[in-house]
């Protein structure tokens, strides 16, 4: 018995995969059914004897056997023409009833295709068919049967279609409220792919922001040193020495920080992975002294008493001072002095810094948010990031001379607490 089990589950499971491919042989072995059904009905007498129903004991006419013929032949097209089978098999039913003089079988045609139009259709339809379908073979039994109107034959008749109608509803609606549920889970599943493309591409976008300022601040160090120690090599070599010094210094904290960075890329479990905190305003005073030491005056003033910012606000406070002074350095001249202001106000820091350059047009520091072509970023950069944060970035030339870039921060940006 054992080995059966598995055969006869797999026999049915490619029965019903090749009725689900083939649905008119499914409709055709189903007539065929209702056929065979039909004819042994009629051969059944409910009240052949006392003791209860006999077989074989009455013939169908060639006439009921034309008519269930006919009537189990359009159920194979019951899924193509549903309503036309429906009112076919009806008229084939009435007229079975009104000719014979026995109980007709032929109905049960009528009953299958009633369940297909409830299937396929609304439950306002179902119900006004359903109640016209019922009445009219019911009314039939009652009017033209042998037996009196109340025998169990013409109220089975009427249970018969009732069921059909509420039997094709409950398919329908069993029906629907799958294709619902597909239907939410490939949204969801379009939503998740979604979600997970853009949190891909703000990462990116990060990342590209954290490597543009680390490059644009250290290289830029690195150049002018460079040449600073190619100036004095045969003159002042002492002095070149400690240039060269310098260039070894930004090199060592670029590569530091470059490591950094792209150790944000590593999975959880990577050896080397970066455990230095991310920088921020604690170590405002050495990115100072770097520019310093570049040959660019820079003063500081700070209101703010220190306090500490949110992880997200102090690494986006600190790179913005870390691109603007590197844009002063670049562009704003070689007599330029800068001013770093770091100020709180209430739930928010105001970073601000100030030059007293040459205006000299520049792509890197048009106030323009749209980068152009051979431009740099570092603006774009400073944008993105304070739009992140939820805050405002104002930069441009200042009246008189120079360049001036605020950013203004709120402290509490999804962190739930005033720090």
């Amino acid at each position: 018995m054992t080995p059966t089990g598995p055969a006869t589950g797999t026999l049915f499971a490619r029965l019903r995969d090749g009725f689900r491919a083939h649905p008119l042989a499914f409709d055709a072995t189903l007539a065929f059914g209702v056929l065979v059904s039909m004819i042994a009905g009629s051969f059944t007498d409910p009240h052949g004897s006392p003791t209860g129903p006999t077989f074989g004991e009455r013939v169908p006419s060639v006439t009921s056997v034309l008519l269930m013929v006919l009537a189990a032949a359009a159920l194979v097209l019951r899924r193509r023409y549903p309503f036309h089978v429906l009112c076919f098999t009806v008229a084939v039913s009435l007229l079975e009833l009104v000719n014979d003089t026995r109980p007709a079988t032929v109905s049960m045609s009528a009953v299958i295709a009633l369940y297909t139009v409830a299937s396929r259709t609304d439950r306002p339809t179902t119900w006004r068919v359903g109640l016209v379908t019922m009445a009219a073979l019911t009314a039939a039994a009652m009017a033209f049967g042998p037996t009196p109107w109340y025998a169990q034959e013409n109220l089975g008749l009427f249970a018969w279609t009732g069921m059909a109608a509420a039997a094709g509803d409950a398919v329908r609606s069993r029906r629907a409220f799958v294709d619902a549920i597909r239907e939410r889970a490939e949204r969801a599943e379009r939503t998740r792919e979604e979600e997970a493309g853009r949190r891909v591409a703000e990462e990116r976008l990060r990342i590209a922001r954290d490597l543009h300022d680390v490059v644009a601040h250290h290289i830029a160090l690195v150049n002018v040193q460079a040449g600073v120690a190619a100036h004095v090599m045969d003159k002042r070599p002492d002095q070149a020495k400690e240039a060269l010094a310098h260039v070894r210094d930004a090199s060592r904290s670029a590569l530091d920080e470059l490591r950094a960075t792209v150790g944000l890329l590593r999975q959880s479990g990577d050896p080397e992975a970066p455990t230095e905190p991310a920088p921020g305003l604690a170590v405002l005073d050495g990115l100072l002294d770097s520019f310093r030491k570049a040959g660019l005056p820079v003063a500081l003033a700070r209101t703010d008493g220190e306090r500490p910012l949110p992880a997200t606000v102090d690494l986006a406070a600190y790179r913005i001072v870390q691109e603007a002074l590197t844009n002063v350095r670049k562009h704003a001249g070689p007599d330029a002095k800068a001013e770093v202001s770091v100020v709180r106000v209430g739930r928010t820091v105001e970073i601000t810094v100030l030059d007293n350059g040459t205006s000299v047009p520049d792509p890197d520091r048009d106030p323009d948010p749209d980068p152009v072509p051979n431009g740099g970023h570092g603006l774009l950069g400073m944008r993105e990031r304070v739009g992140a944060l939820g805050g405002t970035l104002t930069a441009a030339p200042r009246y008189g001379g120079g360049f001036r870039v605020q950013a203004i921060l709120p402290v509490t940006f999804r962190t739930g607490e005033d720090t």
